[in-house]
């Protein structure tokens, strides 16, 4: 895939806007997992606060380190959810890999199925005159813009006219692995409506704090993409190590941290000059990276180790540490920042974690494999992606004496 522009006409009628509030955005935003972009435009002309605007300036219930966790429901279907990922606005995505094809989308206030979106495209309508006929992706990992009208959404692997060999986790085919690409999806017409050419493989997916670069991990090249989201184009690759995973980017725009799984590595990468540098070995496996609101900490977890790191974000630092439950994998920070969220793949548990003391506040059980997780900001809840097929949701505004407020 060579060509650089890869969106369609935008529709009639589409609008944009940015948030005010920076740094409340951004905590909002880091509770699904991943870095998304502030804004810092005016208020829309008359003022009125958007959904995620009001839910910032009015905060649900007490704070999250003096709540508890209570099951509200568990979502089933045709599913098979490798992430789920909350917009500041009341959207829920979860992504069904090539198990499933699709990415499903949830209001987050009455819990049900608002579409269903398969991953088969035309890749001539994107741009790829070379590729037209249908493609297959695998969506892996979603991220919202700062105002909730785009998910981008990566796709493991490609399949259609022009594509490589079969992608695995191992790697196996190796350069024949076809590049693949990153889908962006309108969330006012439920259509994908860009294509992104990335590395092979991959994952993870972040933004920048002001919500003008992604960042996308390139499991099979050992890379990252950075990709200019104005131009819809990757600008550079820049070299890690195997099999990066998790990312963040801080407020800077410029400074990202990216986890190297299979390397046991983190690293500080630049994404204006495209350096990176090795700045801690890990335990086995460090997976996932969140960013407290104040972007002061940065927490990881060590899959192969059953460990959550606190870490300084300046230096790289550990500062604390604390034995989690089988295998933790995907983690979300409640928007205060005062709660840790982290799913236990073979435990089939989530523990909740005081970010103040990194003490256990609450363990509950969910689905079969655990493997993502999201803060949705404008109701306090927790959804938890189970790879065997189902989504669980959880109140989390209950008092830890357990009743609930009418």
């Amino acid at each position: 895939m060579e060509a650089k522009h890869r969106r369609k006409p935008p529709s009639r009628g589409r609008s944009s806007h940015q948030f005010t509030v920076a740094m409340a955005i951004l905590s909002l935003v880091l509770a699904g997992g991943a870095v998304t972009g502030l804004g810092t435009s005016m208020l829309r002309p008359d003022d009125a606060a958007s959904p995620a605007e009001a839910a910032v300036h009015d905060p649900i219930g007490d704070p999250s380190n003096t709540t508890r966790l209570v099951h509200r429901d568990r979502i089933t279907g045709d599913i098979s959810p490798k992430s789920v990922v909350a917009s500041p606005a009341g959207d829920v995505i979860a992504n069904n890999m090539m198990y499933n094809h699709t990415s499903t989308l949830y209001d987050a206030s009455s819990l049900e199925l608002a579409a269903t979106v398969p991953d088969t495209v035309d890749l001539a309508e994107f741009g790829f005159p070379d590729r037209a006929g249908e493609t297959t992706g695998a969506p892996v990992e979603a991220v919202f813009s700062p105002d909730g009208r785009f998910a981008y959404v990566s796709q493991y692997s490609l399949k259609g006219p022009g594509a490589g060999e079969t992608a695995t986790d191992d790697c196996a085919a190796g350069d024949a692995i076809g590049n693949s690409a990153v889908y962006r999806l309108d969330l006012e017409t439920k259509e994908w409506d860009q294509v992104i050419e990335v590395g092979r493989v991959p994952k993870f997916i972040s933004l920048s704090s002001d919500g003008s670069v992604a960042l996308v991990s390139n499991w099979c090249d050992s890379s990252v993409s950075v990709v200019d989201l104005d131009k819809g184009e990757e600008i550079r690759q820049i070299p890690v190590d195997s099999a990066p995973r998790g990312s963040v980017v801080l407020p800077d725009n410029r400074t990202a941290y990216v986890t190297a799984m299979y390397a046991d590595e983190l690293y500080r990468v630049d994404l204006e000059t495209g350096e990176s540098e090795l700045v801690l070995e890990t335990g086995r496996k460090p997976r996932h990276l969140v960013l407290s609101p104040d972007a002061s900490r940065m927490y990881l977890t060590e899959s192969g180790n059953d460990r959550l790191l606190e870490l300084d974000t300046a230096t790289g630092e550990v500062l604390r540490e604390v034995a989690t439950g089988r295998e933790p994998r995907t983690m979300a920070i409640s928007p205060d920042g005062l709660a840790l969220y982290v799913v236990n793949y073979y435990a089939n548990t989530v523990t909740k974690f005081d970010a103040e003391t990194l003490e256990e506040i609450q363990t509950v059980e969910v689905g079969q494999n655990p493997i993502g997780i999201t803060y949705e900001p404008t109701h306090g809840r927790v959804w938890v992606a189970n790879y065997a097929g189902s989504i669980d949701v959880f109140d989390d505004t209950a008092p830890r004496d357990g009743t609930m407020e009418p």
